[in-house]
């Protein structure tokens, strides 16, 4: 340790942002550094997020947890994709799966033979060529194993799981690795007058809690990056108009879907996320579209199973702040903007920020260079993010309602008007600067809300239709028969990991 380096880091809220950041933190910072979690117990977490993508198992396992242990321990079930239901138009369904769709051919992705032959009524639904698609629809589940070329050799997958559960989970973890927590109202914080740095914060009881680098995971209050330092936010309601969910648990669903649903309702959508001991639902809804009791009613009368509790509802902006590292204060989770489940995207926003604070992890000088760098490429995550969200909302066909005349109509930002224009003319997705969703993300939504390009790659012309068709059969065939092979997404569970 030198005197320059950080000594002291306080974490401001719990819930899963806090403990992800603190097990994160403590797992790699060295001893040195006591790190101090704060947290109120009048204030409970949103506790909504329980569904993830991908990559939140190097996560995990960067922390060395067992994949099994957690998946008791937070009552968790394994997730495939995405089903999107009434998106495009009414009746309509789609699954956005994770990993692998069919197989490239000659260099070009798949995607491009496929729509030859399906403008032509000669290949199936791209559902059908995917194994996750497939493996979701038949409730079927396991992991990767060693099978050569197969699609077995790569299932990717993410989790459910009782987000409650998974915050004490690391919790237990964190405090395991010397990490203090305390259990407090935070009643201000102190500012520096001639730096503008945070100095303390000041629990109800007046005492003063100092840090040299504090982190604000308090959630939409953003006690330090915006009650404090008044960083300011980006309203994005105008892209993406809902601004209420009503939340709701009910009973659990047998069989356990391998995968989490998304029902677009008149003025919005509603989630369903099937757990071990529950099923998580929420409606998430515009107030300006819906009444708050109606928005109620459709949630409690489209539930698959009884509900167990009062719906509870949820007021958010969905937007980012204007910075998200300023002086010694960094904001992770909800504290750093709103961005709706609808991609469950929450969780995979908090791990991302705590991998980019550690690669640029300052010290007491807090060099003004990290600070922009982690501001450019964290505005760059939101915004790629928000483009992919506000997808499902523009392409769709619906006009049934004011809310999707209005969403189908709306203009949308450059950067994803771009890539409509190119996708519309000749098939092509083109990912920027390492963005979240791959090209496969963006073409399941895309084909999945009918929006039907004008042409596909000329290259693809090269071969002759009967060997695509020949291809496209044995790619229909061999996922199938690893599906065939592939056990119950209830029996895995009740075989490897049951709570």
């Amino acid at each position: 340790m030198t005197d320059n380096n950080i000594t002291s880091i306080l974490i401001v809220g719990g819930g899963t942002a806090g403990w992800m950041t603190a097990a994160g933190l403590s797992r790699f910072i060295a001893k040195g550094c006591q790190i101090t979690l704060v947290e109120s117990a009048h204030i409970g977490s949103i506790g909504v997020g329980e569904a993830t993508i991908p990559q939140i198992q190097v996560f995990n396992k960067t922390l060395g947890i067992n994949e099994n242990d957690f998946i008791k321990k937070t009552q968790g079930t394994f997730k495939l994709g995405i089903e999107f239901v009434n998106w495009g138009q009414l009746n309509d369904s789609y699954i956005h799966g994770f990993g692998h769709l069919g197989q490239d051919m000659s260099a070009l992705p798949f995607h491009h033979y496929w729509w030859k032959m399906r403008k032509q009524n000669k290949a199936e639904p791209l559902k059908d060529y995917a194994l996750n698609c497939c493996a979701a629809y038949q409730n079927k589940f396991m992991r990767s194993i060693d099978a050569g070329n197969s699609p077995l050799s790569n299932i990717v997958y993410a989790y459910q799981f009782d987000a409650g559960l998974y915050a004490q989970y690391l919790k237990d973890y964190a405090i395991g690795l010397g990490v203090q927590h305390l259990i407090a109202d935070i009643d201000s914080a102190s500012v520096n007058a001639q730096t503008g740095a945070i100095e303390s914060v000041s629990l109800k009881d007046s005492t003063p809690l100092s840090a040299d680098l504090f982190i604000d995971c308090s959630g939409m209050r953003a006690l330090l990056l915006e009650k404090t330092l008044n960083i300011g936010y980006e309203n994005w309601q105008h892209w993406l108009p809902t601004d209420s969910a009503w939340a709701v648990p009910s009973e659990k669903l047998n069989p356990l879907p391998p995968y989490t649903r998304s029902t677009a309702h008149s003025a919005g959508w509603q989630w369903r996320i099937p757990l071990q001991h529950r099923t998580g639902n929420g409606h998430v809804f515009s107030s300006a579209y819906m009444a708050e009791n109606t928005a109620r009613d459709i949630l409690l009368s489209n539930l698959d199973t009884p509900a167990i509790n009062d719906p509870k509802l949820i007021k958010f902006t969905t937007g980012k702040r204007k910075s998200f590292w300023h002086k010694n204060c960094v904001a992770i989770g909800l504290s750093s903007g709103f961005m709706e489940p609808l991609e469950s995207t929450s969780i995979h926003l908090v791990q991302s920020a705590i991998a980019r604070l550690m690669a640029l992890f300052p010290d007491k000088n807090f060099n003004q260079a990290n600070i922009d760098e982690f501001n450019r490429q964290t505005h760059f995550e939101y915004d790629s993010i928000r483009d992919f969200i506000i997808l499902h909302y523009k392409a769709t066909q619906r006009e049934d309602s004011k809310f999707w005349r209005y969403c189908k109509n709306m203009s949308v930002p450059d950067s994803l008007a771009e890539k409509l224009e190119l996708f519309k003319a000749s098939a092509h997705v083109m990912r920027y600067n390492n963005e979240l969703f791959n090209e496969n993300s963006w073409i399941e939504v895309l084909f999945g809300q009918n929006i039907e390009p004008e042409s596909y790659h000329p290259l693809t012309n090269m071969m002759s239709e009967q060997e695509i068709q020949q291809n496209l059969l044995n790619i229909r065939n061999v996922v199938q028969q690893c599906v065939d092979y592939m056990p119950s997404h209830n029996e895995f569970i009740h075989h490897h990991c049951k709570a």
